[in-house]
């Protein structure tokens, strides 16, 4: 059995948002294993964890680039929000964005030139001159043939349409009128930076995505008392419904569209072709919010941890 550390147990509770106890004993129950743990906390219906990103910890900025059918998004990312505030570092972001439209992926970017030199290097300078550990930790292109690459950015910086906290691109492929596909991009981005999608589609889910979910949906009707002494075909029933109620809060063509809850997000494209004049298709999507699934370490909180399990 892998060793119940202090910092793994507080990792589980910033996944999780359980009390320590109720972490240590999952991890416990589960060999140390975390993921394993966070669906054995769900199971007990302790934690929501996993219709939501992982905790946002990080702090930096995200910053776009757009250009005729296709955009750009990176993530830039420092130790503390009053860097990310910083002229220089925004700067830096904007560029990189626009360096990422030029470049087929993130190793790619990373050895792009830039004023002189690599953005990796360009990076290292920026560590350098504001004297913090400064990373560019993602970037996505979008592209379409026929169509619009359209963008929406949150909580922007004053002043900056293309820098923000949550940035999303999502690619629409028509033949249709370019201006009625730009607003329907537009409100289908605003959808996903609250939404939060885990994929387009059904079949865009992971294989191993879906186990795992269907793992932790049994283990919840095993302990619903409505289920108990049911039969088997009442129990996959129940399985069924849940697993379709997870497709539709996950999926983003099965999600109530947020302007419109009453009809689906697929529902509301097929509506809009009326208004493009052709057939909509979403061919891809991308969302970043800064720091999403980076650990940001606190140091009080650590030392809580280690004291509670020293003592048990």
């Amino acid at each position: 059995m892998a060793e119940i550390t202090a910092a793994l147990v507080k990792e589980l509770r910033e996944k999780t948002g359980v009390g320590m106890m109720d972490c240590k004993k999952a991890l416990e129950a589960n060999s140390g294993d975390l993921e394993a743990s966070v669906d054995w906390l769900r199971a007990k219906g302790l934690s929501k964890a996993a219709k939501k990103a992982d905790r946002a910890a990080a702090e930096g900025i995200v910053a776009i680039a757009m250009a005729v059918n296709e955009g750009a998004v990176v993530e830039l990312n420092s130790e503390t929000d009053f860097v990310a505030r910083n002229a220089d570092f925004q700067k830096a972001a904007g560029s990189f964005a626009k360096l990422a439209l030029k470049t087929p992926d993130h190793q790619a970017l990373l050895e792009a030139p830039h004023e002189g030199q690599k953005v990796s290097d360009a990076v290292t300078g920026l560590i350098a001159t504001i004297g913090e550990n400064i990373t560019l930790r993602r970037s996505a292109k979008l592209s379409v043939n026929d169509g619009v690459v359209a963008a929406y950015v949150h909580s922007k910086v004053d002043g900056a349409d293309h820098l923000g906290r949550i940035a999303v691109l999502v690619a629409l492929e028509s033949k249709g009128d370019k201006a009625q596909l730009e607003s329907l991009g537009k409100k289908l981005a605003m959808h996903i930076a609250s939404a939060n999608p885990l994929a387009l589609s059904e079949a865009d889910v992971p294989a191993d995505r879906v186990e795992r979910e269907k793992t932790v949906l049994l283990e919840q009707i095993k302990e619903d008392p409505k289920a108990q002494g049911k039969p088997q075909q009442v129990l996959d029933k129940m399985l069924e419904g849940r697993l379709r109620k997870f497709f539709e809060e996950s999926v983003l063509l099965k999600q109530a569209f947020v302007l419109n809850p009453d009809q689906t997000v697929e529902a509301t494209v097929k509506e809009t072709e009326k208004a493009v004049g052709a057939p909509v298709k979403i061919a891809s999507f991308v969302r970043f919010a800064v720091g999403e699934g980076v650990e940001k370490r606190t140091g009080d909180f650590a030392a809580e941890v280690a004291a509670m399990t020293k003592s048990s």
